[in-house]
């Protein structure tokens, strides 16, 4: 009989926390150097009504914001972005961007869809997983149908299906972010050719609405506080950049972000050779480099800093279970009160 590792209470935040310690020295260096801040539009809101609160939700997201944007010549030119002026910047761009996938006929997106499973990241995967299961529902898939689950993925380091990729109170060598990975939702198209389409031309607009503009300069993710290669924008499916799949997603990114070739996140000490970029997102194959479950906790959790109700946290979680959609990953779980009662209801 196999047992779970239990992380001490605090261990999540402290994680979340010491994450975005690690870019907001950065930040303040790259805010000072900034004559003027972009005006933000408002993130989707937390249910936190304190003014305190709310100013200092505002500063992380300038703070990331900057981090984000106003990266130097030699960061953009070896992460393929488009926010330095730099002729070496422009070429790597150039050389990665994708485009054209608008000339693939319909009937090979047809041939390509049915069953695939398609991930997709932008910033913490708790409210993007509940966003992704509402697109499910919208396509009229019932709870027991659902398939959205939370992961990492798009990192170089971990290579094959029985690698072990876990948050951060997992051992050194497993945590996520240190692998290259970042957080993302996978989630599965329909058997049937023409409703997987209509699934996949779904979850792409339930992705890419998941932006806010910010004027004058592009778009940015709702949750800009958590920053860094963890929580980057990626969307990975087979074939990657070459898949006939990408016609729905280029179809579909109606803000005109730039989506960039990736091979995979390779993790320097704390340089990332595909990092957190503005305004643009990493396309990867998932065939090299594959979706890992994430723990059970994290399945169908609260969003950060705003409540789900209970027949998603609760009623989705234990149908999940039941069905073997989500089981233990062999990573430490986190032990919280609320996890606890949970885990004596799904019993």
């Amino acid at each position: 009989m196999s047992t779970t590792t239990f992380a001490p209470p605090l261990a999540i935040s402290s994680a979340r926390r010491a994450s975005r310690a690690r870019f907001a020295s950065s930040s303040r260096h790259l805010a000072a150097r900034a004559s003027a801040a972009p005006e933000i539009e408002p993130p989707r809101p937390a249910h936190a009504s304190s003014s305190t609160t709310r100013r200092s939700f505002f500063g992380a997201a300038l703070a990331a914001t900057l981090s984000t944007f106003f990266v130097d010549a030699a960061s953009a030119a070896s992460s393929a972005t488009t926010t330095s002026s730099s002729e070496a910047a422009a070429e790597a761009v150039a050389a990665r961007a994708v485009g054209g996938g608008g000339g693939v006929e319909l009937f090979a997106v047809a041939e390509a869809a049915p069953g695939t499973e398609i991930y997709f990241g932008n910033g913490c995967f708790w409210g993007r997983q509940h966003e992704f299961v509402e697109a499910e529902r919208r396509r009229g898939r019932s709870d027991a149908e659902v398939t959205s689950l939370v992961g990492y993925a798009g990192g170089y380091s971990t290579k094959g299906p029985d690698g072990k990729v876990c948050y951060y109170y997992g051992a050194p060598d497993t945590v996520y972010e240190r692998l290259g990975h970042g957080e993302v939702v996978r989630t599965r198209l329909s058997d049937d050719g023409d409703a997987a389409v209509e699934d996949l031309r779904e979850f792409a607009k339930t992705y890419f609405a998941n932006f806010r503009k910010i004027r004058g300069f592009g778009m940015q993710r709702l949750d800009p506080q958590d920053a860094g290669p963890g929580y980057r924008n990626m969307i990975g499916l087979p074939g990657g950049a070459d898949s006939p799949l990408m016609r729905v997603i280029e179809e579909e990114n109606v803000n005109g972000m730039k989506l960039v070739r990736g091979d995979g996140n390779k993790m320097s000490g704390k340089d990332a050779s595909e990092d957190d970029v503005f305004n643009a997102v990493w396309i990867y194959d998932s065939a090299a480099l594959p979706f890992y479950r994430a723990e059970v906790y994290h399945q169908f959790h609260d969003g950060l800093g705003y409540k789900f109700p209970e027949e998603y946290t609760v009623g989705l979680k234990k149908d999940a279970l039941k069905r073997g959609l989500i089981a233990p990953t062999g990573c430490p779980e986190m032990l919280e009160r609320a996890f606890a009662e949970f885990d004596q209801i799904a019993s």
